[in-house]
């Protein structure tokens, strides 16, 4: 099963950004669509972004100040968050799945990092 650890959360004002990286081991990293969710106190975790195999397409719930990309000879997935709001505080996860096109989210697959939080102050 892949490990997956992420890394680049902080405190950041509103407005800032902020870049998160996931390392994956233990497995094939490009055989894994990967993605990002985060969890926010007293809420479900929810869907941020997915990145297919090849990074070819991607699939975001945040539109317009979230990128998501890969590097596979560096076995990471990274989450770029500019323009942060203070409703984007939450303990961020990478994950392994799948890319589902119908509804144009990831699934995923059960393989979890152990989170990195971010706040945003207003």
């Amino acid at each position: 099963q892949v490990q997956l650890v992420e890394s680049g959360g902080g405190l950041v004002q509103a407005g800032g950004s902020l870049r998160l990286s996931c390392a994956a081991s233990g497995g094939t990293f490009s055989n894994y669509a990967m993605g990002w969710f985060r969890q926010a106190p007293g809420k479900e975790r929810e869907f941020v972004a997915g990145i297919s195999r090849s990074g070819g397409t991607r699939y975001y719930s945040v539109k317009g100040r979230f990128t998501i990309s890969r590097d596979n000879a560096k076995n990471t997935v990274y989450l770029q968050m500019n323009s942060l709001k203070p409703e984007d505080t939450a303990v961020y996860y990478c994950a392994t799945g799948v890319m589902d096109l119908s509804s144009t989210r990831l699934s995923p697959l059960g393989s979890w990092g152990q989170g990195t939080q971010v706040t945003v102050s207003s």
